[in-house]
């Protein structure tokens, strides 16, 4: 496709690319994208520590049950 120019005698091409680096949308939705990830990380992480303290403790009551 060749490139075309303007009234201003700029071409169309380099416009939409200026704007697209001065637009700081995208940067952002990157950077909201890494610290949701982060925040699961963080949770998977905190609810399987809860998980293993929870079979401990199941374990642990059904062996006094057992052994009454």
């Amino acid at each position: 496709m060749p490139a075309t120019k303007d009234r201003r005698g700029t071409n169309k091409m380099l416009e939409r690319i200026r704007r697209i680096q001065k637009c700081n949308q995208g940067a952002t939705a990157v950077e909201y994208g890494l610290i949701v990830t982060l925040i699961i990380i963080a949770m998977m992480a905190s609810l399987g520590n809860v998980a293993n303290g929870t079979q401990t403790m199941w374990n642990n009551v059904s062996n006094e049950l057992s052994t009454s």
